[in-house]
């Protein structure tokens, strides 16, 4: 028997591979979904089941391209906003075979219309579930978004709060498998641990501490969330089935000369944001290559061409492994060797770092300077600095507009990290007159606790 956890790094996304008696199962693959069949051989499995557990916003599914590589059926649930052609349905209370194991659908709408649970049985003590794939509807110390429909939020929120109650009625020996763990845009108050049970959860998630469905309502209702522009493009690959992903996935090599007459859309800077605020090409935005997964899909649209500028060739090969799998994979090549340009005479450009003096001067006396918030809604509610504005980093990909090129700005947010984000996508788009409060909010409050 083999249960086993795929995590995939930076999206914080877990997939799973179940095997018994010579078969298995995928519950929610990923685009590069080679490890999966990989791995079922390793152990003399064959996947003849694949299971989604609803139509992802944040990266793209492999369910189709593993269905086309082991000619597994692949399952959905009901109610999707528009077919998912690739995928036949499971309704409330279906069961599959793996072996000895048994995994029964259960309808569980609230994150999606058409969310399901998996719940996982042994035939040999078929009284008690095993464990139970939560998708997005429970995670390990949260539990799902409510907010992918606007104008019924309520009623979507009440909805997840009965699946819920369906999903902890396996039992509390029931062990919990979520589609998501911490650092995921998927929920905000996950657990840095990805094991629980649902008896944990009941006495220690928060969110199921509230026992009434208005009040548990309310609150979803007044979660702060985003939704970056290329969750539309998930929702349309996740329902039509999206191509393979790249075989090779490292991206050609660029000269500095291919790299300035490429013709790439964007020029991401993926080294890190001091690296990046030392020096960086003109016209390069900064993207550090662990911050990826979280801010590409605000700022780099389906169909254009990017070309990425890294400290090494690792770097390159994972910034092409993030933006593969939510199809941002239009890349041109990668330039490895900013120092060695800089040391040829090639101009470089640079964002200064202030500090909290600097800061604290400017509040009093400057006409003609922003300090710049662009940490999330719920961050700034908590705490913020008196006369600063708000723009979150993500909206900047449309906000930029709003603002005067020839004023000066300071990027703030927690630590400096999400701010060297914003100043690169602001420089990026012509502006000159910035720079990052170094340290940000956490030096603020180291200065004035």
């Amino acid at each position: 028997m083999l249960l086993e956890k795929i995590k995939t790094p930076g999206l914080s996304h877990l997939s799973y591979l179940v095997g018994a008696g010579g078969q298995a199962a995928v519950i929610d693959p990923r685009r590069d979904c080679g490890i999966y069949v990989e791995k079922a051989r390793a152990a003399g499995l064959e996947i003849t089941h694949i299971f989604e557990t609803h139509r992802n916003e944040d990266l793209v599914s492999g369910a189709p391209i593993l269905a086309e590589m082991t000619g597994a059926k692949v399952w959905h649930g009901p109610n999707p906003e528009r077919p998912v052609v690739y995928a036949d349905t499971a309704y409330d209370g279906d069961c599959f075979a793996i072996g000895q194991l048994e995994i029964r659908a259960m309808e569980t709408p609230g994150h999606t219309d058409d969310h399901l649970a998996y719940a996982l049985f042994d035939t040999a003590y078929p009284d008690k579930a095993v464990g139970v794939f939560t998708g997005d509807a429970l995670f390990v110390g949260d539990v799902g978004r409510a907010d992918f429909y606007p104008d019924r939020r309520e009623e979507v929120a009440g909805l997840l709060f009965d699946s819920l109650r369906t999903i902890m009625a396996l039992g509390d020996q029931a062990i919990v498998y979520p589609a998501h763990g911490a650092g995921s845009v998927c929920g905000s108050g996950m657990a840095d641990r990805e094991f629980s049970t649902i008896g944990h959860e009941r006495l220690n998630n928060p969110r199921l501490q509230i026992a009434v469905r208005d009040e548990f309502i309310r609150m979803k209702v007044e979660e702060s969330h985003y939704q970056p522009p290329y969750f539309r493009l998930m929702e349309r690959l996740n329902m039509q089935g999206a191509q393979e992903a790249p075989r090779v996935t490292r991206p050609r090599r660029l000269s500095l000369a291919q790299l300035k007459n490429c013709g790439a859309d964007h020029l991401v800077d993926i080294r890190e944001p001091m690296a990046y605020a030392s020096g960086h090409l003109p016209g390069a935005m900064s993207l550090p290559v662990d911050m990826i997964p979280a801010f590409a899909g605000w700022f780099i649209r389906d169909g254009e061409s990017v070309a990425l500028i890294a400290s090494g060739e690792d770097q390159l090969a994972t910034a092409m492994e993030h933006l593969v799998r939510i199809a941002l994979d239009n890349v041109m090549g990668g330039y490895v060797g900013v120092v060695p340009a800089a040391a040829q005479g090639v101009e470089m450009q640079q964002t200064p770092m202030i500090d909290t003096q600097a800061v604290e001067s400017r509040l009093k006396d400057a006409d003609d300077w922003t300090l710049l918030d662009v940490r999330d809604a719920d961050e700034r509610a908590a705490v913020s600095i008196e006369g600063s504005r708000h723009i979150y980093v993500g909206q900047l990909n449309e906000a930029w507009r709003e603002l005067d090129k020839d004023r000066r700005y300071t990027l703030m947010c927690a630590s400096g990290m999400r701010a060297t984000v914003a100043a690169g996508w602001l420089a990026s788009r012509g502006f000159g007159k910035l720079d990052i409060y170094l340290g940000s909010m956490g030096a603020w409050n180291a200065a004035h606790g």
